[in-house]
């Protein structure tokens, strides 16, 4: 899923920056994801591994993007050796956030 259409227009990083960016989730996905579900249909909730910097690069990661694209609402728990990481959208953006569901899914899959 390379094609970035889904990105909406309300994004407002550069879109010569998206490709790095999409590429800074696809990475901390791949290498830390360890459950995801959808508690709510405007809801996305993902159990990340733990470990030395990982709860201060998922914060970080959220907040640039929530800088870039303020629809997002990022919600960071950190537990034991869990980082929980719940991300909402309002009802116009339900479709970016399933856009990022599959997305997320088809990387654990590979």
């Amino acid at each position: 899923m390379s094609d970035l259409a889904w990105v909406p227009q309300s994004c407002t990083l550069p879109t010569e920056e998206r490709p790095l960016r999409v590429a800074e989730w696809d990475e901390l996905f791949a290498e830390r994801l360890t459950a995801m579900s959808r508690p709510e249909r405007l809801r996305l909730h993902l159990d990340l591994a733990g470990g030395p910097g990982v709860e201060e690069r998922v914060r970080d990661l959220a907040e640039r993007e929530g800088g870039c694209c303020s629809f997002f609402a990022f919600t960071v728990t950190s537990g034991e050796n869990l980082i929980g990481l719940d991300i909402a959208v309002d009802q116009q953006h339900a479709a970016v956030l399933e856009a990022l569901a599959a997305r997320t899914a088809a990387g654990t899959r590979s």
